[in-house]
């Protein structure tokens, strides 16, 4: 597999529903738990964004999960959560035991949540617009 330059230079890259506000505020959450800038962010809304879906195998005319690439491995739904949470201090780390949880039924569980993101946390007519600061770490 051949991996684009973007991914070769931003080794952590987490993309995400940039109209959705869960997805938006999940952004902002690992952004202040991020103080030595691992992640970089990328809506899928944004040609980048789609560029990485494709390259990825996913759709990009519809977006349900989460996507986390981390130096080249894509990671969707409950798996990208429980790698991107094991980054976090001092105590998120924990929650990276819920990899002993069957991947069948997490990405069950996930699948719930993302399914009706938008009509339980709604969602916004144009893509969520970062502070200044953490416009930098977007792609």
């Amino acid at each position: 597999m051949n991996i684009p330059m973007v991914v070769r230079e931003n080794p952590r890259i987490i993309l995400f529903d940039g109209v959705c506000n869960l997805c938006s505020t999940w952004v902002q959450f690992v952004f202040r738990r991020d103080p030595d800038h691992k992640f970089k962010f990328v809506s899928v809304q944004f040609e980048t964004g789609k560029a990485l879906l494709t390259w990825c195998g996913l759709p990009n005319d519809h977006y349900d999960t989460m996507v986390y690439i981390d130096h080249g491995t894509v990671h969707t739904r409950s798996q990208a959560f429980l790698k991107i949470v094991q980054h976090f201090q001092p105590l998120w780390p924990l929650l990276r035991a819920g990899i002993l949880i069957p991947r069948f039924i997490r990405d069950w569980m996930y699948d719930r949540i993302a399914l009706n993101r938008y009509c339980l946390f709604g969602k916004t007519d144009a893509c969520f617009t970062p502070s200044d600061e953490l416009s930098k770490r977007f792609l």
